[in-house]
């Protein structure tokens, strides 16, 4: 009777469902790593799987982490032969599988950095008592494995002895009185440089973000720092005095990017409909609805879009790749654009008397109360920066557990509140708050002992860390998709002009404007900060409505990208 249930509940998840075995896709160094081979939708007594690695390319060692209900209910046995390894399990009692589970994990040493399908299942049986069942080549999805090539320096230690290097390398030849220098630094912000020069040693493979920490540090520990010592000194009254177009101009870029995507899958998809087409999880509005989470938010809206509309998880690292690369390449427009701001202002005929009245304001006080620092303000500064960091870490951790535990709508991905579930978002907003609170006390004083200037030099660490991200030489890699990101960039650009414009909006609001909705809090403070340390805490505060507004917005991105989106 018991065998007769066992190969009806076989049969029927045979015939109602689809079988799929899958080697899941996996990203990661040039070490040994574990690739998951999943099954879905099937009931089991046994299996017998052979599974070929490409030999040119990795070394398959081992099968590791075996589901343990084989352990428990029957015997498993493999074999590794050069690059084929031979599966085998038979169980005592049938094992129903509804939803995706992990068989095991094939343990694999990599030869050298690629990305490729690396994997080829020649013979997978599925075994119910008597009955057997083959897996064809239609139902298995072997996913790519991406394994990035060691850089020549690996080591943390010497990444971020380089890139110290280079950021005294470009304040050294800034600062000096060579004709050369000077003329190249009248058209190139130098801030601009910090951030070209490692992205150039990461093309080039001699560092790679993929293996050092060196951003996380910076983004994690040294930006909450910078924005508590930048806005140790702020003067608030005088930021809200800057009046509305600040505003106007972040709405604008978030318009920009809302109408500008769908206005690009329709221009591209005149000349290469295939380019923005596809169905089902690989169609290609999908995989854009986390840019526009990305350029409108940040990192959790780009999750919240991904959970969402769940885009084809093989291809999910192109979408990533545009935003890496759009997204920075429009940085280093602005950038560049700052060393042009009085010419742009002029004309914009924008009215900068408020920007600047708050850059004198902060200049004013910082000069009145200037002073040689010594070693014990240093100290304190160092204490009141790093001690507020832990303040917004254990805010940001408790505060992200309490959401998420207590309420569905932040714990759930695919909400619009899913944000107030990042901590990196909470750790942001407590820093600058902490920054912002102490300005009302004595300790904004020691902005007189180099508070900013400290945290200014933060910023170039985090600058040129941001800059090791960015790979040149991929930019062709996927030009159609590239393309796509490039137009949709320029119709949120044009759209910031053309109201900048009418408004007479100073460039400072156009490029802080874009920058929180395109680079989020990670960046935005970078922009600002390049016109003037005081100016920082508008880039966060602006950044901050890109986290509220990103999921919603990239939601009505996303559907008026699908109905863009020709029919394939």
């Amino acid at each position: 009777m018991k065998k007769a249930i066992a190969l009806l509940l076989f049969l029927v998840s045979f015939t109602m469902f689809s079988q799929q075995l899958t080697v899941k896709h996996l990203e990661g160094k040039e070490t040994t790593f574990n690739t998951k081979v999943l099954i879905d939708s099937i009931a089991f007594t046994g299996f017998d799987l052979k599974i070929k690695a490409d030999n040119s390319l990795v070394f398959l060692e081992n099968i590791s982490n075996i589901n343990k209900k084989f352990i428990a209910k029957g015997d498993f046995k493999f074999n590794v032969d050069n690059s084929i390894t031979t599966i085998s399990y038979r169980g005592n009692e049938v094992i129903n599988v509804e939803k995706a589970i992990s068989l095991f994990e094939l343990t694999t040493t990599p030869k050298s950095g690629f990305s490729a399908i690396i994997y080829e299942i020649s013979d997978a049986k599925f075994y119910n008592q008597n009955t057997t069942i083959s897996i064809p080549a239609k139902k298995q999805k072997i996913e790519k494995t991406i394994i990035h090539a060691k850089p020549f320096f690996s080591s943390d230690k010497i990444v971020f002895g380089i890139l110290m290097v280079i950021l005294g390398f470009v304040f050294y030849t800034e600062s000096s009185k060579n004709s050369g220098w000077r003329k190249f630094y009248k058209f190139v912000p130098a801030l601009l440089i910090c951030y070209l020069l490692p992205a150039i040693l990461s093309s080039l493979g001699i560092i790679s973000d993929k293996y050092s920490e060196t951003y996380m540090i910076a983004s994690r520990f040294l930006l909450p720092a910078a924005l508590i010592l930048m806005t140790l000194s702020i003067d608030l009254k005088s930021i809200f005095n800057l009046g509305p177009k600040a505003l106007i101009m972040f709405f604008t870029g978030t318009v920009g990017i809302i109408i500008g995507g769908p206005l690009a899958i329709l221009l591209i998809s005149v000349f290469s409909p295939e380019t923005v087409g596809g169905a089902g999880p690989e169609a290609v509005w999908r995989g854009l609805s986390t840019l526009a989470g990305s350029w409108i938010g940040g990192g959790a809206n780009q999750a919240a879009m991904y959970e969402i509309y769940k885009y084809s998880p093989d291809k999910y690292g192109a979408m990533v790749l545009v935003d890496i690369v759009v997204a920075n390449l429009w940085m280093a427009i602005l950038l560049l654009g700052i060393g042009k701001t009085k010419k742009i202002d002029k004309w914009f005929k924008a009215d900068n008397s408020a920007i600047e009245r708050l850059k004198e304001n902060v200049s004013s006080f910082a000069e009145k109360i200037k002073r040689n620092p010594t070693l014990t303000d240093l100290m304190i500064i160092l204490a009141i920066a790093f001690g507020g960091v832990s303040i917004a870490h254990y805010g940001a951790s408790n505060i992200t557990d309490f959401l998420t535990s207590n309420f569905d709508a932040v714990k759930d991905k695919d909400g619009g509140l899913s944000f107030l579930g990042s901590s990196f978002f909470w750790m942001i907003t407590i820093a600058t708050a902490f920054g912002i609170g102490l300005s009302y006390t004595k300790a904004k004083n020691y902005e007189g002992a180099g508070a900013s200037k400290i945290g200014s030099v933060f910023i170039y660490v985090l600058v040129a860390s941001i800059g090791m991200k960015m790979d040149l030489g991929k930019v062709l890699e996927n030009p159609g998709l590239i393309v796509v990101g490039l137009v949709w960039m320029a119709f949120h650009a044009a759209l910031l002009i053309l109201v900048a414009k009418l408004i007479r909006a100073p460039f400072f609001f156009l490029a802080v404007g874009s920058q929180a909705n395109v680079g989020g809090a990670a960046s935005a403070p970078i922009v600002a900060s390049a016109f003037h340390p005081s100016l920082t805490s508008v880039g966060v505060l602006l950044a901050v409505f890109g986290y509220v507004v990103g999921t919603y917005g990239a939601i009505l991105c996303t559907l008026l990208m699908k109905i863009a989106s020709p029919v394939m």
